[in-house]
């Protein structure tokens, strides 16, 4: 159904990826599967992907680069659910129910109005896959997520330079780095923007008990 819906596409196809998947296997035999789906749909179409951080398909977006017709992918926080809405005429989504696992193919205007304006809504502030922050290895991105703790929680910058055992020079250098990375204008805003992108996870808190 997914592949008669995107080979009939004549302007938009617009995709959610927050489905919990059944098995990293399976996963990696889906998003083959989509990509090639979505790399036989017609020329004049435009793609979006909107993808939880979870079930981001970093080949999907690193096969963007320099592409004539590049697929837009964006992250964000988004229910579970998978769904693929096609020129704003008909949407394929699956979501779990209390029977299992449900397709259905919708076709309802008003239904599909609905789903076009949450997508649209999440769209315009979801963070572009190519732009989101990246933690590096595991131990620079222990710390960042301790700092962001920190910012959200309004922890002084003593307190946590101290609890880090950094300089607080060098803790707001940090600070100041992941403040552009996530496009805040002020801390609090990168704690709530960092919780908005799934990127805190429960960490010990400079200055606080840890959280769970």
């Amino acid at each position: 159904m997914a592949q008669e819906l995107i080979c009939g596409a004549e302007r938009t196809i617009d995709i959610v990826h927050a489905r919990v998947p059944d098995a990293s296997e399976q996963r990696e035999r889906a998003d083959g599967a989509e990509r090639e789906m979505i790399y036989g749909a017609k020329e004049s179409v435009s793609v979006r992907v909107l993808s939880s951080p979870a079930l981001l398909n970093e080949s999907l977006v690193e096969e963007q680069f320099g592409r004539e017709r590049a697929v837009e992918v964006r992250v964000a926080r988004v229910p579970p659910v998978q769904a693929l809405v096609v020129d704003g005429t008909s949407a394929l989504v699956v979501a779990e129910s209390a029977v299992g696992r449900r397709a259905s193919l919708i076709k309802s205007p008003e239904v599909l109005h609905t789903l076009h304006t949450l997508f649209e809504t999440v769209w315009s502030t979801a963070v572009p896959a190519d732009e989101r922050v990246s933690f590096g290895d595991r131990d620079r991105a222990g710390l960042v997520q301790q700092i962001l703790w920190a910012l959200r929680g309004g922890v002084t910058d003593e307190v946590a330079a101290r609890e880090l055992t950094v300089s607080v020079r060098t803790y707001r250098r940090y600070v100041a780095e992941i403040m552009a990375l996530l496009g805040a204008n002020f801390r609090f805003q990168a704690g709530v923007r960092a919780a908005e992108l799934g990127l805190l996870a429960p960490v010990a808190v400079p200055g606080r008990r840890a959280r769970g």
